[in-house]
C-alpha cells in the first residue's frame, strides 16, 4: 500500500491551472462511455441501463471480480472516516448498502463502548447515513439487503433516489461523504466533486474509493489480460450481460489517474488531499477534507 499526500495549499499558490486541460473535455457536449464517445445526455441513460442490468447480481459479481477482496477495500475506506455516533452521513453511489452497513455497523461498536460511560441514549438515535444513489433498482436490492441483516426498521438508515452532480441535501449538512465504485460513472466529475464539497460541514471527510491505473509493468500486463478477457466473460456467464462488464473494464481507463484525480479534488476545495493505493493501484482510496 502507499500512501501519497497530495497538492496541499496547490490553490493559494495557483498550480491547478494545468487541470483545466485536462479536464476540459468534461465540458464538452460529448462524453465517454468507455471507449465510445456518446452526448452527454445519453450518458446517464447508458450508466443507468447498465446498473438496472446488473442490479440483482451487482454484489455477487465484486466477489467473483475481486477474490473477495472488495470486502476488505470497503473496510479500509469506513475506516479511514472513522465514524462515530450521531453523525450525518452520505454514501453517494451507495445503492446496495455495501458500504453504509458498514458504515452504522462502526457507529453501534463505538457507540456500545461510549454508552458504558456516557450513558446516552440519544446520541446514536441521532445518527443519519444517507444512502443515495440515481438508480430505483439498486436501491431496492440494498432495500432488501437491509431487511437481510436486521437494518429494515433502522432509522439510521435514509434511503434517497438521487444524482451525485444535483444532491437534494443542505449546504453544509453533512460530516462525512463517500462513494466506492461510483464516481467514474458520472458525466461530468468536477460536478460531483463540487457537490460533495457543498454538502459536507467544515470539518467534514469526503472519501473516495475507486478502481485505478496500475503502473508496475508485468502486473500491469497481467491486469489487463485480467480485465479484458475474464471479468467480461465472468459478466456473461454469471449476470448474463458481457456488455455491462466490458463497460466497466474500459470505464476504468477512460478514469482520471491517481494523481490528476487529486488535483480535481483540491480544485473542488478540499483541502489535505491524499490518496492511498491498493493492490498495486488496482483501487485507490483518494481523502480529503473542507476547512
Amino acid at each position: 500500500m502507499a500512501l501519497r499526500s497530495i497538492y496541499r495549499g496547490l490553490k493559494k499558490n495557483n498550480l491547478l491551472s494545468p487541470l483545466c486541460n485536462s479536464c476540459s473535455h468534461l465540458h464538452s457536449h460529448s462524453t465517454s462511455f468507455g471507449y465510445k464517445e456518446v452526448r452527454e445526455e445519453e450518458k446517464s441513460q447508458m450508466v443507468g441501463n447498465v446498473f438496472t442490468s446488473v442490479a440483482s447480481s451487482y454484489d455477487l459479481m465484486n466477489d467473483l471480480m475481486s477474490g473477495g477482496l472488495h470486502r476488505l477495500w470497503k473496510e479500509r475506506l469506513v475506516s479511514k472516516l472513522n465514524p462515530f455516533p450521531g453523525m450525518k452521513h452520505l454514501d453517494v453511489a451507495g445503492g446496495t448498502g455495501d458500504v453504509a452497513f458498514r458504515i452504522l455497523e462502526s457507529i453501534n461498536n463505538v457507540g456500545r463502548r461510549a454508552m458504558r460511560d456516557i450513558h446516552d441514549d440519544n446520541v446514536l438515535d441521532e445518527t443519519q447515513i444517507f444512502v443515495c444513489d440515481i438508480n430505483p433498482n439498486m436501491l431496492n436490492v440494498g432495500k432488501k439487503r437491509a431487511q437481510e441483516r436486521g437494518f429494515g426498521d433502522n432509522k439510521s438508515l435514509v434511503w434517497v433516489e438521487g444524482d451525485a452532480e444535483a444532491l437534494k441535501f443542505e449546504d453544509g449538512s453533512m460530516d462525512g461523504y463517500t462513494i466506492a465504485f461510483g464516481i467514474r460513472n458520472v458525466t461530468h466529475i468536477e460536478k460531483a466533486l463540487a457537490e460533495a464539497h457543498r454538502v459536507l460541514k467544515r470539518g467534514g471527510r469526503f472519501l473516495c474509493l475507486e478502481l485505478s491505473h496500475v503502473e508496475l509493468p508485468i502486473f500491469k500486463d497481467l491486469y489487463d489480460y485480467y480485465s479484458f478477457s475474464v471479468i467480461p466473460a465472468l459478466g456473461e456467464l454469471v449476470a448474463g450481460d458481457r456488455e455491462s462488464y466490458q463497460y466497466l473494464v474500459e470505464s476504468v481507463r477512460r478514469f482520471p489517474s491517481q494523481e490528476k484525480f487529486a488535483k480535481m479534488i483540491a480544485e473542488a476545495g478540499f483541502d489535505k488531499v491524499e490518496y492511498e493505493n491498493l493492490v498495486g493501484g488496482v483501487v485507490a482510496i483518494h481523502s480529503g477534507l473542507k476547512f
